[in-house]
């Protein structure tokens, strides 16, 4: 399959995952710890994982150490990156995180270059900083929130998007053809799910909140959680193929990942005007301009960056 395929694809389920997870937090998880939901994810997970092995006849001990350490380690580092991320969906909306995401081309550049042997133009860097701009404009376009909670976010963010991408970066150094693309991501889907349950676990409070959370809405937080489980399993795969495949992890990833906000923006405008307690966005003159600049930005850095 096309990497631009599974760019767009990549795009769909994660524009989708990103409005359910921002719809879960602020419905069910509202001053209740996000995070929790790790749990539930965890265990989706570790099913899915199990599930791969046995259809594709894998076992993780045919796996020579070289490989599944370094897999096992892009997993776990999944599973960390989402404890900011859920963090940054208690305090902001998701069209300011589908922005804030741009900035993650630049680390894939730079890691690119460094670990992978990928070059770029001076022309990319013109282009960074016009992803980066967008991203900076609609932080400082402060709305309901103050200035410091959008820099907190904004803080958040970089921490989730950082530590996703090198995690996906060690993924697509390892990925040689030695392994089966899908029972690498076996490996790494159960990585993630044994993180996200030992994450909740560690923490008492966390685990508390999401029993307390289930039996109160009489365990209908199940619903948008399942949705989100295969959302998000989609996303991996599409996201790390379209890495895998594409001829550099940069260009895959500002492909992908600067075409979300404006994925995440018509959606999050349809979803407001259908189901607005869903969408949860603004529709005000000023925040529908500001994300338009930041998506006309984004569009133009993405044409520099194919050049």
């Amino acid at each position: 399959m096309s990497w631009i395929v599974l760019v767009v694809l990549a795009v769909l389920s994660d524009s989708l995952r990103i409005f359910v997870d921002n719809y879960s937090a602020d419905v069910y998880f509202k001053g209740k710890g996000a995070v929790s939901q790790k749990l539930f994810y965890g265990y989706v997970y570790v099913v899915a994982a199990f599930i791969i092995f046995a259809v594709t006849g894998f076992r993780i001990t045919d796996v020579p150490a070289e490989l599944l350490i370094p897999l096992a380690i892009s997993g776990i580092l999944a599973g960390i990156a989402s404890i900011p991320y859920f963090r940054v969906l208690e305090i902001d909306d998701s069209t300011n995180l589908g922005i804030f995401v741009q900035l993650s081309p630049v680390l894939y550049l730079i890691l690119g270059w460094f670990f992978l042997g990928e070059t770029f133009s001076p022309l990319q860097l013109v282009a960074f900083f016009l992803i980066l701009s967008a991203s900076l404009m609609v932080v400082f376009t402060a709305r309901k929130k103050s200035r410091k909670i959008r820099m907190r976010a904004l803080l958040l963010s970089l921490l989730y998007v950082s530590i996703s991408v090198v995690g996906n970066v060690i993924f697509v150094k390892v990925d040689n053809g030695t392994l089966d693309f899908v029972k690498e991501m076996g490996v790494v889907i159960l990585a993630k799910g044994i993180t996200d349950v030992m994450i909740v676990y560690l923490n008492p409070k966390w685990h508390k909140r999401f029993r307390k959370v289930a039996i109160a809405s009489k365990f209908k937080v199940f619903r948008p959680l399942i949705a989100n489980s295969f959302l998000n399993i989609a996303k991996e795969f599409t996201y790390r193929g379209a890495l895998a495949a594409a001829p550099a992890v940069a260009i895959a990833s500002v492909s992908s990942d600067s075409a979300e906000p404006i994925a995440i923006f018509f959606l999050g405008l349809i979803l407001t005007l259908i189901w607005p307690k869903f969408g949860r966005e603004s529709l005000d003159k000023k925040t529908v301009l500001v994300h338009l600049t930041a998506t006309i930005l984004i569009v133009v850095g993405i044409i520099l960056m194919q050049v």
